[in-house]
């Protein structure tokens, strides 16, 4: 079979197409899919890099999130049958024609979704949904402030942030990724000064003005650094600021004054400990989101769709920050 494979950590150029690779084998509990649509994430990038928490050493298929038809299924397993169509999750092996994962790492597509939307629905919409819900207990009518917001996982903050009900402000670096912002239905939409020359602009009072005076009350970080900083500065008394990783550079050192003087919370998100930890709620937080989705309150952005053999053009548009949504290798 067709698959990409990590030859030695280091960046794109790392992973080349091969067209030989064996083509695995579904065994006791496990399901064999044949994958049309692969989504991209950033999390490939860290794997491909050797930098991520779980580091499968070369050679190895990246791609940890999926979408086929199951094509065999092994001794035991009995709610999935051949021919079905499915989101998979793999641990890695995505990013090839065939993968195999266990029966528990697969869900039904969504109703009304296309492959290239169900191969990067599962991982972004279930960390919100869990973030959201679980980890900050957002309210009807809260303001969620989503930093880094045009790209998949922070357009699905602001689906899911609106479903619950809160007012979104949206923060992101460009015009066009702000109009894509308010596209996918976030309330505002502003950009964050300039934080290269540790100067935020008019970040803190655009959220102050925003929130008449009060503040945020649950911020959606991935940036860290000095972006974390700036959320302790306008949130609410009793806001929550979800840490879901460091793309500015580097974890922030919180002050913690800031945090007692608001009575406000920084709280960590995790999924792959979630899932691990909780997994019943974890598959109910999934059935919810799918019932969501197949509702029409839920619609992943694509925008982009590579050919399998372009997956090092996809990680680096990751890499750059160029890409708005998703991007799904097909």
């Amino acid at each position: 079979m067709r698959a990409i494979i990590c030859e030695r950590f280091g960046g794109p150029d790392a992973v080349k197409l091969h067209t030989d690779a064996p083509e695995p084998e579904a065994g006791p509990g496990q399901v064999k899919v044949k994958i049309a649509a692969r989504a991209v994430q950033y999390v490939d990038v860290l794997m491909v890099a050797g930098k991520y928490q779980f580091r499968p050493e070369p050679p190895f298929i990246p791609g940890g999130e999926a979408a086929g038809e199951i094509v065999a299924v092994g001794a035991g397993v009995t709610d999935y049958a051949i021919g079905q169509q499915v989101m998979s999750r793999h641990s890695p092996g995505g990013f090839a024609d065939f993968g195999v994962c266990s029966a528990m790492d697969l869900a039904p597509i969504p109703k009304g979704f296309s492959m290239e939307q169900a191969a990067g629905f599962r991982s972004a919409y279930a960390t919100a949904y869990h973030a959201l819900v679980q980890r900050a207990s957002i309210q009807p009518g809260e303001t969620l402030v989503v930093l880094g917001a045009a790209g998949g996982i922070g357009l699905a903050a602001i689906q899911v942030g609106k479903a619950l009900g809160a007012t979104v402000i949206a923060v992101a670096s460009s015009a066009e990724k702000q109009a894509a912002t308010l596209a996918a239905g976030a309330d505002h939409a502003i950009g964050y000064g300039d934080p290269a020359e540790g100067n935020p602009g008019r970040f803190r009072e655009t959220i102050k003005d925003l929130t008449g005076g009060k503040g945020a009350d649950v911020f959606w970080d991935p940036l860290g650094g000095w972006a974390f900083e700036e959320c302790t500065r306008c949130i609410n008394w009793g806001g929550r600021i979800l840490i879901l990783g460091f793309l500015a550079g580097a974890p922030a050192l919180a002050k913690t004054n800031h945090l007692l003087i608001k009575g406000a919370s920084a709280v960590g998100v995790r999924l792959g400990g979630f899932t691990e930890f909780q997994p019943e709620l974890a598959a109910d937080n999934l059935k919810a989101l799918i019932e969501m989705a197949g509702a029409g309150k839920l619609n992943p952005l694509v925008s982009a769709v590579l050919p399998l053999a372009k997956a090092d053009v996809a990680l680096q548009m990751l890499i750059d920050r160029t890409a708005i949504g998703k991007v799904v290798l097909v």
